[in-house]
C-alpha cells in the first residue's frame, strides 16, 4: 500500500497542468495551442514518471533516477514555455 501513494500523489500533481493545458489551448490561435501542447506535455512527464515510480520505485537507485529525470524534463518545458509566451501571438522572434 505504502508504493502506491507516492507515485498516486505525482499523477494527482500532473491533473491541474492536464486541465490547464485545455483551458489554455481552447483558444485556437497557433499561439494558444502552442501554449496548450506544452502544459499537456508538463502533465504527461507527469503521468510517465508516476507509472515509472510505480514499478521501479522499490529501488532506491530507480527512484532516484526516475525523480532527476522528472525534474529535468519538466524544467526544460517551462523553459520552452516562457521561451514561447515571450515570443507573443505574432509567433516572431523577440529582439
Amino acid at each position: 500500500m505504502n508504493d502506491v501513494i507516492a507515485p498516486l500523489i505525482l499523477a494527482a500533481t500532473g491533473l491541474p497542468a492536464l486541465f490547464i493545458a485545455a483551458w489554455s489551448g481552447r483558444g485556437g490561435s497557433a499561439h494558444a495551442r502552442g501554449t496548450g501542447l506544452r502544459w499537456a506535455l508538463i502533465a504527461l512527464c507527469a503521468f510517465i514518471a508516476a507509472i515509472a515510480l510505480y514499478f521501479f520505485g522499490s529501488h532506491r537507485g530507480a527512484a532516484m533516477a526516475i525523480g532527476i529525470g522528472f525534474a529535468v524534463a519538466a524544467n526544460v518545458l517551462v523553459v520552452s514555455m516562457v521561451l514561447h509566451l515571450r515570443r507573443g501571438d505574432t509567433g516572431a522572434a523577440r529582439k
